[in-house]
């Protein structure tokens, strides 16, 4: 209640008094504010978003420094960063299904702290090594007649291999699984979960590496192992901290249904289906068949030797795994998304090498890698806000859309004015006069391009947003910078078309995501996105096999038009998939 004194008394102000229940509940709703914004900071969410920004800002340091070291420790020679890069693409594409399944066979609260243990110890330990290695490495090249520095740089690339699968694991875990739980399994909230992840992964993905690189230029690799070392032993313990309150907090974590509960809501989930009108979908065989086969399998085999019996039943193990992943029904929705990988249109160092061949200074190659920063955040936005709009797969469908039509600009730079693209490099030479005359016409093409030396223009190692272990520079010894091309026009196509399809290159990336989040069954969550990350650097290696092939800028134009067939293939599987599950959704109702 409120009384109003007499104007005439009042001077003709007009005074309102108001009564004590109005003046608490007002004071009430502003002490509200700050009190849902604690809820919200001490909330699992908020949790979940600083332990993987502190993740993730050191797998980005330590993958741009671990590239440079290994660099730096080989005389200036890509060597060791490219054995690097082979041994980690090859472990996870050997070892993703088996570390999928020892994440869905373990608790939630085990898988995470293993993981990161594992992982940030690692890290710790190899930067050690490396701080020993840089403070004196003459003496240890005089040692076993250098065979010690051999076991270095070997200790090195193991470890920092181990760190990696840790990191997968620790991925799949996190944002594969908990996220999903933690959401409740609200398709809305599980939405703006990924695109946050996303987001400090763009945002990490810039900034880390800007950060340790500038510790390292100011100072010395010994202070930037240093360096990285305290981020790892602090983060450790921060790290560790909120996932174990993250568990505690959110009672679901704990319980994680048996293989046996799971499957069998799966498999009454596709008789319901088949009960009105899908016959022709096939059931899923039951992950616990496997499980009974490999059983069966090792009780014919009890003869042998235990090592052969457990080497047996981790080929079994893979085995089931793809055939787990083969026959989900987002199998091609995943599919299509490992093909995204096999290209060379992205700010990885393929590009950024090509780019300093055409005279692309460092700096405004830093400026564009910022703005493509900006862009794939656009892209989790517009993720989003097309979600509510249209659905999961229809935003998919968009944005395949967007990404296929800005590559176009890709395409139009091969044959624009500046490209240095010469198709007749690629043919053999049938007599000595064509030769010459091939050499003659290629020289004259090639006013505007830089050859390097030696093979060592072929950037090895790529940068993924899923896949994060590259380094984002290249070395190069004689390139002329200061002379510039006959035209802009070609480069400024390519760029202009990476930078705007990385809005709907993210966008589709979070839909496929979503989808694997969604549609598979609880008990294969971890084995199914072990195999896609599999997937993943399978096709990326063949982008690399790719590059080796066709290492000249004069063969890159060959490798854009590769590449977008490759995305085309993709995305072409993920319309196929789109229509199968609009069938699917219309026989339903």
């Amino acid at each position: 209640m409120s009384r109003r004194a007499d104007a005439s008394q009042c001077g003709g102000v007009v005074v309102e008094f108001e009564s004590d229940d109005i003046r608490d509940a007002r004071a009430k709703k502003v002490r509200s504010v700050p009190g849902s914004a604690l809820i919200y900071l001490k909330g699992p969410k908020f949790l979940i978003y600083v332990s993987g920004a502190l993740s993730m800002w050191g797998d980005r340091m330590w993958h741009f420094a671990i590239s440079v070291f290994l660099i730096e420790l080989y005389g200036r020679n890509l060597l060791l960063t490219a054995v690097f890069g082979l041994v980690v693409a090859g472990s996870v594409l050997l070892l993703g299904a088996l570390i999928g399944d020892w994440v869905d066979r373990n608790p939630r609260n085990k898988v995470a702290h293993a993981s990161l243990f594992i992982q940030n110890i690692s890290v710790t330990v190899c930067s050690i090594v490396l701080m020993l290695v840089f403070s004196y490495k003459q003496r240890i090249e005089q040692i076993w007649d250098g065979w010690l520095t051999v076991v270095c740089y070997t200790v090195v690339i193991v470890l920092a291999d181990v760190a990696n699968l840790a990191s997968t694991a620790l991925t799949i875990a996190i944002q594969r699984d908990w996220i999903v739980v933690i959401t409740g399994y609200n398709r809305g909230h599980l939405a703006g979960m990924n695109a946050t992840m996303r987001r400090i992964d763009q945002v990490t993905n810039i900034l880390a590496p800007l950060a340790v690189g500038q510790v390292m230029t100011l100072a010395s690799n010994v202070v930037g192992c240093g360096f990285i070392l305290g981020w790892n032993l602090v983060s450790l313990i921060v790290e560790f901290f909120f996932l174990s309150r993250v568990y505690r907090i959110v009672p679901a974590l704990s319980v994680k249904p048996s293989t046996e509960e799971v499957d069998q809501v799966c498999l009454q989930g596709m008789e319901r289906r088949e009960s009105q009108g899908e016959g022709n979908v096939a059931q899923p065989r039951r992950l616990t068949e496997g499980n009974c086969n490999t059983s069966l399998h090792l009780k014919e085999i009890t003869n042998l030797p235990l090592c052969f019996r457990r080497f047996r039943w981790l080929v079994s193990t893979c085995k089931d795994g793809w055939r787990a992943y083969y026959r989900q029904p987002v199998f091609l929705a995943g599919m299509g998304l490992a093909f995204l990988y096999t290209t060379v249109l992205g700010f990885d160092c393929i590009t950024t090498g090509y780019a300093y061949t055409q005279g692309i200074s460092g700096s405004l190659l830093s400026l564009l890698m910022g703005v493509s920063a900006i862009t794939g955040l656009m892209g989790t936005v517009m993720f989003t806000r097309l979600r509510k709009t249209y659905g999961l797969i229809n935003t998919g469908i968009i944005s395949s859309c967007l990404h296929l039509g800005c590559l176009l600009l890709c395409v139009c730079s091969v044959f624009a004015p500046g490209s240095p693209m010469d198709l007749s490099l690629l043919m053999p030479y049938i007599t000595s006069n064509s030769s010459t005359e091939l050499g003659r016409m290629a020289s004259q093409r090639q006013k505007h391009t830089y050859p390097l030396w030696g093979g060592r223009n072929q950037p090895l190692l790529p940068d993924r947003s899923s896949i994060h272990w590259t380094n984002n520079t290249v070395l190069f010894d004689n390139v002329h910078s200061d002379t510039a091309p006959e035209s802009y026009i070609s480069i400024i196509l390519l760029f202009l078309g990476v930078i705007t399809a990385r809005i709907g290159l993210w966008s589709f990336d979070l839909t496929v995501t979503q989808l694997l989040q969604e549609n598979i069954c609880e008990s294969e969550r971890g084995v199914v996105n072990g195999v896609q990350s599999s997937m993943n650097y399978l096709m990326d290696l063949l982008h690399f096999i790719m590059v080796i092939s066709a290492p000249q800028p004069q063969h890159f134009g060959i490798l854009v038009i590769i590449s977008v067939l490759f995305i085309t293939t993709g995305h072409t599987m993920y319309f196929l998939y789109a229509h199968k599950a609009k069938r699917k959704h219309r026989l339903d109702t």
